[in-house]
């Protein structure tokens, strides 16, 4: 039977139909003719056969007839029925029993394109995916032409010019895109496609109206969870939007609901969201972005892309790269959906932390101080997200005005059923808006920061995530625009405008305006020197990473802006830290992007990992750079080996001295590390520092703080023993950065952070060996310890160093060890503190942090300490400068002006036994690291310290 062989040429290539691409199973070269009865067939759903001049040897005897011939199909006539014959079905049919047909007009009217009748009750229905379920059906004529336009379209560049030519309006494929059946839909879908992709044929006009067609077949298909005419819809709809500004233009202007409603429903689809995803990334990075409305709607969409566990790689980098467009087109207006990014993404953090945790095995007893710090560090972050989830919706509801009854419809809604903005919308329902300023929004991110940071800054998985999360984007957007003070000044003037009117109407009733709260001098300065600087901290810590590394290496701007920030020249970021972490992420970041690229230009280095971090220094979080815009802190060009040597007979002597003080067998060491060769780095700078100067601060001080001037000898009054450093120093010259750099400009500058607690009520801090082996790690990464090295140290931090060298030589880091040539040590209890004595007499009051306990008079562990420093300096590879405070220091402070004052550290403990030693007249223990002048005697004596040292090692 004819009907028959319709049957088997139709079943070889239904099964794998939905299947994108289409394998072809027609002829590779079409006839054009046959190309044009399968368009004619499309645009007026019949071919008509009862032409002029019929060929009476055809096998329907020249009857006219209408329907598609079999010709397209292989060369034998048989005939497929129109939508209008309706005489009987396919399956149990003949050619024998087909009627001739009512011949309708040729120039069938084209439904029209958006008509939601007979395109949605056809896709509503129950479909079954495939062509063959459509030739169960009367209307077979139309699904097979579309099949065999589809089939003729892959297999060659030929077919798909014939068919471009014969469909110039694109009537065809458009027909096709709004028929009712579900495989015509499917193929023309394809058809349009492959037109699109062939770069060689030229736009069609119809281009935008496919575009719209192909968005509403996917939308309606979606609904039906109909996925495989979603993924080729889509496809198509891709390509019209990547090549006609048409089609983008009429997307952006009625078609982005459709997109939205789609992307809602495929949650569970990666292929499809990514193609989504694509899509809107075309659009918004484009000449036409989305409005400001818009981008509010498209947040609750493109955050779950971002951190969705189902997102591929694909969709979360499009969504970033559509969020960063956002930031950057509305500035202050998106700020409820920055904070809302940062937010979630402590939550997610915050939820994998706490997943891990869990999964972990028990604490060894050494990480118990830790484990305490890293869960505070957990619940504080849970508080504060939850503060920031808050801020969200309260700036959202003052900027928008919304009315606790319209939450539902405003355009951040679907934004704020995600978590974790429930509760607080909730409020927001219930309650009236409370008065939310941009001071308040500022500070609710400056806290979440800070929290996203503690919780990653020793997490290298956590790092990754957030990576992952866009958080560059955030911080980018932080650190080099002004979006909190642009709303500040907005609330400013728009406080003036109100007052203004407020006393035209009052002038004209005789009474007088007395509302401040519309006044712009009660609006607040929010604190974005704050957020900048963290921001900055956080990005250094990130640094480190190779995927961050090479975001920033390709982003002229930021890199630039990091440029100005660590010199100097960007206002309001003259603080040393903001200076110092934009100079670290800039040497993280070239530096290693300056070695890959010469390992790619050149044969690969076999100098090994130790070699490596010589070449090229990590600076970590903690490592701060004293003077970052002096020209020594670039990245090295090349390195030289064998330019910097120390005496061998005095690195011989270090090496004979263990870390108990007893000599041992040279050859032991030799081998293990190249201890007499230094790598110094030869950059753009006309000559590289003779040494390194580390400053390390003590119990309660800081990086800077601790090395600020004092006005005078005495510290300043203070209520709580936790306070002794808050306000000494706090404000004046930081000496280091501003004295010494200009009179010992020939060394390099750190200054070291760690967390110390007098007790325990402050929060956990860890004990003294874990804070030395935490800062020896990172100033090993850092590149100290291959020249020559001079710590310079107040209180408990001559301990620390002391700590740390004893480790290094114990894990034979020899460069360090055999490099440190000084120390100085302002007011170290090296044979302990009277300080660390009292609380352990009044424990239940102070509950002492273990560092202190540490720090108690006559402990062992000082002794062997001390014995271990002894043994360097009596070898003559070690110089010791040790002052000494001389008066009492308020400790704590009563009522009536009453004060406990103690000699923290006593001469007996300030002089290690070895070395030079200068007493300090009339000077506390606060300010005996803090000198007034430059003759003051705890500047003058340490400046000559180091002039000596460089002298020796010249």
């Amino acid at each position: 039977m004819l009907v028959a062989a319709i049957m088997d040429i139709v079943t070889s290539s239904c099964d794998g139909l939905d299947k994108v691409p289409l394998k072809p199973s027609l002829p590779g070269n079409a006839e054009t003719g046959d190309i044009a009865a399968a368009i004619q067939v499309v645009e007026e759903g019949a071919m008509h056969l009862d032409e002029p001049n019929k060929n009476e040897d055809d096998e329907d005897g020249g009857k006219g007839m209408k329907g598609i011939g079999i010709k397209i199909l292989g060369g034998t006539t048989v005939l497929g029925f129109s939508r209008t014959s309706g005489l009987m079905k396919l399956g149990n049919c003949d050619a024998t029993h087909v009627e001739s047909t009512r011949v309708t007009p040729k120039a069938l009217v084209l439904q029209n394109k958006h008509d939601s009748s007979l395109v949605q009750a056809s896709l509503s229905s129950a479909v079954v995916p495939g062509l063959w379920d459509d030739l169960h059906c009367e209307h077979v004529a139309v699904p097979f032409a579309a099949w065999a336009l589809a089939n003729w379209a892959m297999a060659s560049e030929v077919n798909r010019s014939h068919i471009q030519e014969l469909d110039q309006d694109g009537y065809a494929v458009m027909t096709a895109l709004v028929a009712p059946e579900r495989s015509v839909k499917w193929h023309g879908s394809l058809v349009a496609r492959l037109l699109l992709e062939d770069r060689n044929l030229p736009l069609n006009d119809s281009v935008s109206d496919w575009s719209y067609s192909l968005l509403s077949t996917v939308s309606q298909a979606s609904k039906n969870e109909d996925i495989p005419l979603v993924q080729v819809a889509l496809s198509a709809f891709l390509v019209s939007v990547e090549r006609s500004r048409e089609a983008k233009k009429i997307v952006m202007e009625k078609g982005l609901h459709l997109m939205r409603d789609t992307a809602k429903r495929v949650t569970k689809h990666k292929h499809v969201q990514e193609a989504l995803a694509k899509t809107l990334e075309l659009l918004c990075t484009g000449d036409v972005h989305l409005s400001l409305e818009e981008s509010q709607k498209w947040s609750g969409i493109l955050l779950p892309w971002v951190f969705g566990k189902n997102s591929s790689d694909t969709v979360k980098s499009s969504a970033i790269k559509i969020l960063s467009c956002i930031l950057e087109d509305y500035g202050p207006s998106t700020v409820p959906i920055s904070q809302g990014w940062l937010a979630i993404m402590i939550t997610e953090i915050l939820g994998s932390t706490k997943t891990s945790s869990v999964k972990g095995s028990t604490q060894p007893k050494s990480d118990k101080v830790k484990t305490q710090i890293d869960q505070s560090n957990i619940l504080s972050a849970g508080l504060i997200a939850n503060q920031l989830a808050g801020a969200v919706v309260n700036l959202a509801g003052n900027q928008l005005g919304i009315a606790p009854g319209s939450v539902d419809t405003f355009p951040l809604a679907d934004l704020f059923s995600l978590e974790p903005f429930t509760g607080p919308l909730k409020n927001l329902k219930k309650d009236s808006i409370v008065k939310f300023d941009a001071a308040d929004s500022a500070l609710a991110t400056l806290k979440g920061i800070k929290a996203l940071t503690e919780i990653c800054v020793e997490d290298s998985i956590s790092q990754d995530k957030i990576t992952g999360f866009g958080v560059l984007c955030l911080l980018r957007r932080f650190l080099l625009c002004d979006d909190y003070e642009k709303l500040a000044a907005s609330e400013a003037y728009d406080a003036s405008r109100t007052f203004e009117a407020q006393e035209r109407v009052a002038s004209g009733t005789g009474e007088s305006a007395t509302s401040d709260t519309n006044d712009s001098s009660s609006v607040r300065v929010p604190p974005t020197a704050h957020i900048r600087r963290h921001a900055a901290r956080l990005l250094s810590i990130l640094s480190l990473l190779p995927k961050v590394q090479k975001v920033i290496v390709a982003d002229e701007t930021w890199c630039k802006w990091l440029e100005d920030c660590a010199n100097g020249n960007i206002s309001g970021c003259s603080d040393p830290k903001i200076k110092s972490y934009a100079r670290a992420a800039l040497l993280n970041i070239f530096c290693n992007h300056q070695i890959e690229r010469d390992s790619v230009n050149g044969p690969p280095s076999d100098t090994g990992i130790a070699n490596r971090n010589n070449i090229c220094p990590r600076y970590d979080d903690l490592v701060f750079l004293i003077n970052p815009e002096l020209p020594h802190w670039k990245c090295p060009e090349k390195v030289e080996d064998n330019t910097f040597r120390r005496h061998k007979s005095l690195l011989a002597e270090a090496n004979t001295v263990s870390c108990e003080g007893t000599p041992v067998n040279t050859s032991a060491n030799d081998g293990n590390f190249s201890s007499s060769v230094d790598v110094s780095f030869v950059g753009s700078q006309p000559e590289s520092p003779l040494l390194d100067i580390v400053f390390v601060h003590g119990l309660r001080g800081g990086p800077y703080k601790s090395w600020r001037i004092a006005e005078d000898k005495s510290s300043t009054k203070s209520g709580l023993v936790e306070k002794i450093d808050q306000e000494a120093g706090k404000l004046g010259t930081f000496w280091p950065g501003e004295w010494l750099s200009s009179d010992f400009p020939q060394a390099r500058m750190f200054t070291l952070k760690y967390k110390t607690n007098l007790t325990q009520w402050s929060g956990a801090s860890l004990p003294l060996q874990e804070v030395s082996s935490m800062l020896l790690e990172k100033l090993v990464a850092a590149g100290v310890g291959n020249r020559p090295v001079v710590f310079v140290t107040h209180s408990m931090g001559g301990l620390v160093v002391k700590q740390m060298l004893y480790k290094a030589k114990a894990e034979n880091i020899d460069n360090l060890v055999n490099n440190t040539i000084g120390v100085v040590f302002y007011s170290c209890p090296h044979f302990g503190s009277k300080l660390a004595d009292m609380p352990w007499r009044m424990g239940l009051v102070f509950r002492p942090a273990p560092t202190i306990g540490e720090l108690r008079s006559g402990s062992p562990r000082l002794v062997e300490l001390n014995d271990f420093l002894r043994h360097f300096h009596k070898k003559g590879v070690l110089d010791v400068l040790s002052f000494c405070e001389t008066k009492v220091t308020p400790i704590v402070e009563g009522y009536g002006g009453w004060a406990f004052r103690m000699e923290v550290v006593p001469i007996e403990s300030a002089y290690p036994g070895f070395g030079e030693l200068v007493v300090l007249e009339s000077t506390d223990h606060i300010n005996s690291c803090k000198p007034i002048s430059r003759i003051d005697p705890s500047y003058k004596e340490t400046l000559e310290f180091l002039q000596k040292m460089k002298a020796r090692y010249k």
